[in-house]
């Protein structure tokens, strides 16, 4: 935020922006050699994409060939939680299934009765429902799907909810099996269904990917196992216990395709069933001045005051989307950051100067 008493400055429209050459481009160009050797970028308003970039390539050893595009493919990581979760969510308060302040396991009978049963769908997407902050499924509840979900509900409460703003991907696991209970379909045919298909994200989807797909994803973290870095298979170790399809993570996606989601938040198309009511509901303060504020799954951009509605979710692949309603504008910049190494500080100054160059 600016000093007290003093004009934040306007500022500049997005297709200056993102012009050849432009602001955003010097400043990837610059960030970039600490996050690694390739990005996409992109930003827009309520007509669409107004400019974007990209720069480098995939990635190390044989990666070093591929060049970063608008087509290239990225593991979204938590950016699932608002590109297929939360609109899903939408859709079923939009139709009043789906109560937002009542606990629960007061309308969900396998809830009922455990400690996740106590808390409410709004501290789910606020983040404040006090869920233990780690997942550690795998050493807790084994590889089952059944069993973790399970586990997540009986598991005891870490801090009595509402009292605390603590991301945890608990309480996303946790809507999404509350969200595909309601709606009697798995989140990744109704996230298809309801949000990709009606806006066009044809590159959108939960993993794993198929050849075709793979052959033009970025690559993400070295993984032991697998003895190569993960491509076309999600990054994050809970949604793979999952199965790939979760609340938390999974969704892999293109800068073209999260252009047209953003575009729909600032000028929703005629019919789609979560629209322009959830949106707007959504992206306002929502945690009553428990910090960091919080929207519905949105997160209050960082440097900003919540007041000035713009609104982020990052994914910890390393890939990052704003939206400001106030301002009708967006934007979105994606890396592979976690193929290099963890060292996130980088990417996180990356992301707040191309933060402010768009949004101020």
């Amino acid at each position: 935020m600016d000093e007290p008493g003093r004009a934040t400055p306007a500022p500049a429209p997005p297709a200056v922006l993102a012009a050849p050459g432009g602001e955003l481009a010097r400043l990837v160009a610059a960030g970039l050699p600490a996050v690694g050797s390739g990005a996409v970028w992109a930003v827009g308003d309520a007509d669409g994409r107004q400019g974007g970039g990209s720069l480098g390539v995939l990635g190390q050893g044989p990666y070093e060939r591929l060049e970063m595009g608008p087509d290239t493919v990225f593991d979204l990581a938590s950016i699932t939680k608002v590109v297929a979760l939360w609109p899903c969510a939408g859709v079923l308060r939009q139709a009043g299934r789906l109560p937002l302040d009542l606990p629960i396991g007061d309308y969900w009978p396998a809830a009922a009765g455990h400690p996740a049963g106590s808390v409410t769908a709004r501290q789910l997407l606020t983040h404040t429902a006090g869920m233990p902050l780690r997942t550690r499924f795998a050493e807790l509840y084994g590889r089952d799907r059944a069993a973790i979900l399970a586990g997540v509900l009986a598991a005891p409460l870490h801090r009595p909810p509402g009292t605390a703003v603590e991301y945890t991907d608990r309480a996303a696991v946790l809507l999404g099996h509350l969200v595909e209970s309601l709606a009697g379909a798995p989140l990744d045919e109704l996230a298809a269904r309801q949000v990709w298909r009606p806006l066009g994200m044809t590159d959108t989807r939960y993993g794993p990917l198929g050849p075709a797909g793979t052959a033009r994803t970025a690559p993400t973290e070295y993984e032991q196992e697998a003895g190569a870095a993960l491509r076309g298979v999600v990054h994050d170790p809970s949604a793979r216990l999952l199965g790939g399809v979760s609340g938390n993570a999974g969704v892999f996606s293109t800068a073209r395709d999260l252009g047209r989601f953003l575009t729909a938040l600032l000028a929703p198309p005629a019919g789609l069933p979560w629209g322009d009511a959830w949106t707007a509901e959504s992206l306002r303060e929502q945690t009553g001045g428990l910090a960091p504020a919080r929207g519905l799954s949105w997160l209050c951009a960082a440097g900003t005051d919540p007041a000035e509605g713009t609104f982020v979710h990052y994914g910890f692949t390393g890939t990052g989307i704003w939206v400001s309603r106030r301002l009708g504008r967006w934007a979105l910049l994606l890396t592979n950051k976690v193929h290099y190494d963890r060292d996130f500080q980088p990417l996180t100054d990356l992301r707040n100067a191309y933060r402010r160059a768009v949004f101020g």
